[in-house]
């Protein structure tokens, strides 16, 4: 969410022609983040924000779109894409893909409580189940995880010359393991991807939205709840921290047992999903994209994570 893609006030004037949100107040850059620019617009009406792809083009992006829309009307606290007169979402600007969506309430926590660990939880059940009855099957087929084992492999290959001896053994040790998994009996369905701390807005201890949905697509629906554990549920050097991962696992249960095969693979998931970010971080920082604000995050965190919870089996 740094901006990448500049926009000026005229500019943005113009593209917002269409819309009928009242007159543009307040345009402002969001830092947080390092894939789309994110800005919040503020109108004589409300507040928005304006998301450029910088990475996706403008066919692959109504999933996103048309998810976070069908979320929505299924009682999901995610945002809302608006549209124009003509009902269009997506539209060019600065010759990127771009769309406005509507700001939720809240606020990202720093030092989750076990509390709002277990509301997350249970909002990701909800999510996965009304996911669900996201019936679009060309969808599915075009958005199978793009950071999946063959995007794994391929970036390991691209990261492994720039790291120590050791960080190569560990990668090539791990890529080993995750290799000789049989995954297929898990359930799978739409996945947020990316549900970390600063992707879920607060108001004191419910969830006020979910945001960042531009990860999203079909996979293990157990991997995504491990994705989520493993920033919400550990200490400073990694390890877990048992009371907020028994609030977050027993309050998704509640609404979405796991099924034996999702218990037993439960331990497998949470490495997969440290080897994921341990290598999109490493990559980012060996390869960085420029920006105006950007914030390039420790790949050296996942590392840790990875090998705290390959010790675990």
């Amino acid at each position: 969410m740094s901006v990448f893609t500049s926009v000026t006030i005229p500019q943005l004037k113009i593209w917002l022609q269409d819309y009928a949100i009242g007159d543009l107040v307040e345009l402002k850059g969001i830092s947080s983040g390092i894939t789309n620019t994110n800005y919040f617009v503020t109108t004589t009406q409300d507040k928005f924000v304006l998301t450029l792809f910088e990475h996706n083009t403008l066919e692959e992006l109504p999933y996103f779109i048309d998810l976070m829309a069908h979320l929505a009307s299924h009682n999901i606290p995610c945002p809302k894409p608006i549209a124009d007169k003509h009902g269009e979402s997506l539209h060019m600007l600065n010759g990127k893909p771009a769309t406005l969506i509507s700001c939720l309430q809240g606020r990202d926590i720093e030092t989750p409580n076990v509390a709002q660990c277990a509301e997350v939880g249970s909002v990701l059940a909800r999510m996965h189940i009304a996911g669900l009855s996201f019936d679009n099957t060309d969808h599915h087929e075009s958005f199978h995880n793009p950071r999946g084992a063959l995007w794994r492999n391929k970036t390991a290959q691209e990261v492994m010359p720039h790291l120590s001896a050791d960080d190569q053994a560990l990668l090539q040790n791990e890529m080993a393991f995750q290799e000789s998994l049989d995954l297929s009996a898990l359930p799978t369905g739409v996945i947020h991807a990316d549900l970390f701390r600063d992707n879920v807005l607060f108001v004191d201890d419910h969830v006020g939205g979910l945001i960042d949905f531009y990860y999203a697509c079909h996979d293990v629906l157990a991997y995504d709840l491990a994705i989520t554990v493993n920033d919400w549920c550990v200490n400073k050097d990694g390890s877990l921290d048992e009371a907020r991962v028994t609030a977050m696992f027993h309050a998704y249960q509640a609404i979405r047992p796991f099924s034996e095969a999702e218990l037993k693979y439960w331990p497998h998931m949470l490495r997969i999903a440290a080897l994921r970010f341990w290598l999109s971080r490493l990559y980012d920082q060996i390869y960085p994209q420029s920006g105006e604000l950007t914030h390039a995050k420790d790949p050296n965190h996942f590392r840790n994570i990875l090998k705290l919870r390959a010790k675990q089996l």
